[in-house]
């Protein structure tokens, strides 16, 4: 990617390159298609910090092969992971995402990273990362990552 990223929307979003490391690549961070990524991850954060189980459900890929892994717990398919969303604790509303990346190969892949932080649990940074793909239906996450560490700033 040429010239490193740049902040957009709070966001942090690679210069758009026109492919690959090779040139011959998909485009990388479309405006159009890193600001429908975007969108599809705030709704989700929304949806997250509420408890709105049912976009929460439609925002996660519902084929057999969604994968979430979070803190404490290992998720295969999109009923264990519906069936832990509505047991697993509530989100803190002092929840604070930072530095989110936003990166799009061609019109139909992404991966957005963030980190979060919350006054319930001082000292840790939480991680969460998202592989989103386009369906006719809209975006999906087809795999997820959350994990925590010290927070060493």
């Amino acid at each position: 990617m040429s010239g490193g990223a740049v902040l957009r929307s709070g966001a942090r979003v690679a210069e758009t390159t026109a492919g690959g490391l090779d040139g011959d690549g998909p485009e990388i961070n479309r405006l159009e298609v890193v600001a429908e990524v975007r969108a599809a991850f705030e709704r989700y954060e929304r949806a997250l910090v509420e408890r709105d189980f049912d976009t929460l459900d439609e925002q996660f890929w519902d084929g057999a092969p969604v994968v979430r892994f979070g803190i404490a717990e290992n998720q295969y398919g999109p009923e264990v992971i519906g069936a832990w969303r509505r047991v697993a604790p509530v989100i803190h509303p002092s929840r604070r995402l930072s530095n989110t990346v936003v990166t799009t190969f061609g019109t139909d892949f992404a991966t957005v990273s963030t980190e979060f932080r919350s006054d319930v649990q001082p000292g840790l940074v939480g991680r969460q990362m998202q592989t989103w793909v386009r369906f006719p239906g809209g975006w999906r996450v087809v795999a997820a990552h959350v994990s925590t560490i010290a927070d060493e700033g």
